[in-house]
């Protein structure tokens, strides 16, 4: 007995399994998809603490080689994983270019001597108060 929305056994268009792998073979999802995802999920985070960006940078770098390499072996017969691929490249594009903007932000703040004298003034502020 089958449930009301599965074909009976035998019948009807060919599953998925046994389109990409043949009949009774079940399709293996891609190892570099699944490591593109986590990687990217991963560098998402360290992107988004400000404090382990660099971090997330690198894993974002990591990800995105994972994310088309994942992207290549899905397109083997017996293999899938294309959305999870595209999912982790997403993010670890998402993740670098997070990374960057942040990067490059404080980098000009730093390079910018009147924010930079100001930081130092609130620091001196700050250290005069926890003294008192």
């Amino acid at each position: 007995m089958t449930a009301y929305n599965e074909p009976a056994r035998g019948a009807g268009a060919p599953t998925r399994t046994e389109r990409r792998g043949g009949p009774g073979t079940a399709a293996k999802t891609s190892a570099a998809a699944t490591f593109a995802l986590v990687f990217g999920v991963a560098a998402l985070i360290s992107v988004l603490t400000a404090i382990l960006a660099w971090i997330g940078v690198v894993l974002a770098i990591i990800g995105v080689i994972l994310g088309i390499v994942g992207l290549k072996m899905a397109r083997r017969p017996g293999v899938t994983g294309r959305g999870v691929a595209i999912g982790g490249l997403v993010l670890s594009v998402l993740a670098l270019l997070i990374g960057l903007a942040l990067g490059a932000g404080v980098t000009t703040f730093l390079n910018n001597e009147g924010a930079v004298d100001r930081l130092q003034q609130q620091v001196d502020d700050l250290r005069d108060r926890i003294e008192q």
